[in-house]
C-alpha cells in the first residue's frame, strides 16, 4: 500500500477546547457533539459534507446508542450517504484512525474521508454484563473509564504503576520529571500568546458550547479548561501518588472531554479543499509496537522507530516532535532512548497539559504538529504516543511547498 495518493488539505481540521473531568462539556453526548462541531466547521470552510465517501469515528468510551457507530454522526453532519466504521485503541485511537482513513484512500475505496475523534471521560458508562450461569445468576459490572484506568485487564495494575515501572527502567528521577513538567507548561504558554494566535489556527475561539439538545447556547469557552498554573516550587511540594515513587499529579495528565477531526483525501481534492493550495501535507509513515507488560510509557520508542523506517527518514531530519505524554516519564524515557532533546519536544502544548480525552488526544497533537511545521517553513514531523495494553502508535508527517 502506498501513501503517495493521500494528503491532508491544509486547514481542513479542527479541535474543540479540551475541558476537565466533570467540566463544561460533561453534559454533551460525544458522538452528537462531534457531529455538531464538524457541521459548523465544514460550513465555515464552505465544504459540502456530501463530498465524503466514507468516515471513521475514533472513540473509546461508550455513549448512549453508540452501537450504531460512525454512520450516525456522519448523517447528523450532512454526509447522509457516507458509510463508516469505528476504531478504538484507547490513547492511540487517533493514529489508528489516521491509518484506517488513509488506507481506504490508498486502496481506492474512498476519495475523501472524514476522521472524527470524540470522547467524554466525564460520566462514563456503568456497564453490567449478565452471566446466567454465574453464582445466583449474577454477572459482572464495571465503570468503564475509572475502573479500567486502575485495573489492567491482564495484570491488574493501574496506569500510574506503568509510569513508575518505566521510571525505574530508565533510572529517571523526580527532579527530571518535574523539570519537564514545568517546561511543558511554559511551552503551552506560547500557544496562548498574542490572543491565542496559535490555537486559533485550528480552533474556533471563543467557543460556543451548546446545551444537550444542541438548540441553544449553554455557555462560552475562551480556551482549554483544567490547565493548572505550574511552578517549580509547586511541583516540588507535591507528594508522589505512590509512596517512594516519582510520579505526582503535577507531572502527569488529567482526564478530559472534547473532540478533534481531520479530512483526508487525494492530492487533487486536497488542493481544492485547502486553505492554502501552496502547502502540501503528506502522511509518510506509520509505526506500531507493544512493549513488556506494565511498561506502557516505553511503547512509543519502538513505534516511532518503525514509523521513521517506513518514512525513510532519521531523527536528524525531524524538525518537530509531538507526543502523547500521560506522564512526563514518557518524554524523558523517549529522549534517553533516542537522543532527542526532551526540552524541545511538544512546543505549543501536549496532552500532559491540556488533558486526555483518549480518542481525540493524539488527533489534536497531530493538528498542532502540522501547524508548527507550517510556521517552521515545512519539513518532517513525528507524533508518537502510548496506549493501554502497553502499545504505541506513531506517524511521520511532511509539510512542504506544493
Amino acid at each position: 500500500m502506498s501513501l503517495n495518493n493521500v494528503e491532508i488539505p491544509y486547514g481542513a481540521y479542527w479541535s474543540t477546547p479540551f475541558t476537565k473531568w466533570q467540566g463544561t462539556l460533561q453534559h454533551l453526548h460525544s458522538m452528537k457533539f462531534a457531529a455538531w462541531v464538524a457541521k459548523n466547521e465544514l460550513a465555515k470552510r464552505d465544504i459540502d459534507p456530501a463530498i465524503f465517501d466514507s468516515g471513521v469515528l475514533g472513540m473509546t468510551n461508550a455513549q448512549y446508542q453508540s452501537f450504531y457507530g460512525a454512520p450516525w454522526p456522519l448523517y447528523e453532519l450532512g454526509a447522509k450517504l457516507a458509510p463508516g466504521h469505528v476504531v478504538g485503541q484507547v490513547c492511540a485511537t487517533s493514529v489508528r484512525g489516521l491509518f484506517s482513513a488513509a488506507s481506504e484512500i490508498a486502496l481506492g475505496m474512498s476519495e475523501t474521508t472524514l476522521l472524527m475523534t470524540a470522547d467524554r471521560c466525564s460520566n462514563g458508562a456503568h456497564i453490567y454484563y449478565p452471566s446466567p450461569n454465574g453464582a445466583g445468576g449474577y454477572g459482572q459490572s464495571e465503570d468503564q473509564v475509572t475502573y479500567n484506568m486502575q485495573n489492567d485487564a491482564i495484570a491488574g495494575h493501574s496506569m500510574i504503576q506503568t509510569g513508575e515501572n518505566v521510571a525505574k527502567q530508565f533510572n529517571i528521577s523526580r527532579e527530571e520529571l518535574d523539570a519537564v513538567a514545568l517546561r511543558r507548561f511554559e511551552q503551552y504558554q506560547a500557544a496562548l500568546a498574542d490572543d491565542q494566535a496559535f490555537q486559533k489556527r485550528y480552533m474556533t475561539l471563543p467557543f460556543s458550547v451548546p446545551n444537550p439538545s444542541f438548540k441553544k447556547e449553554a455557555t462560552v469557552l475562551t480556551g482549554d479548561e483544567g490547565v493548572f498554573p505550574t511552578t517549580a516550587e509547586g511541583l516540588a511540594k507535591l507528594r508522589p501518588v505512590y509512596e517512594g515513587g516519582v510520579v505526582t499529579y503535577g507531572n502527569m495528565t488529567h482526564p478530559a472531554d472534547g473532540n478533534a477531526s481531520v479530512i483526508l483525501t487525494t492530492p487533487d481534492k486536497a488542493r481544492e479543499l485547502s486553505r492554502d493550495q501552496s502547502i502540501k501535507i503528506s502522511l509518510c509513515g506509520f509505526g506500531q509496537s507493544r512493549t513488556e507488560l506494565a511498561h506502557m510509557p516505553a511503547a512509543p520508542i519502538e513505534a516511532a522507530a518503525r514509523a521513521l523506517a517506513m518514512a525513510g527518514v532519521t531523527y536528524k531530519e525531524i524538525k518537530a516532535i509531538k507526543t502523547h505524554n500521560p506522564f512526563a516519564v514518557n518524554d524523558v524515557a523517549f529522549a534517553k532512548a533516542t537522543g532527542v532533546d526532551v526540552m524541545e519536544m511538544n512546543n505549543y502544548g501536549c496532552s500532559m497539559i491540556w488533558g486526555h480525552p483518549q480518542g481525540p488526544t493524539g488527533m489534536r497533537a497531530v493538528i498542532e504538529l502540522i501547524e508548527e511545521l507550517v510556521l517552521l517553513g515545512g519539513g518532517y514531523g513525528l507524533f508518537t504516543g502510548c496506549a493501554a495494553g502497553d502499545t504505541g502508535m506513531a506517524t511521520v508527517i511532511r509539510v512542504e511547498a506544493r
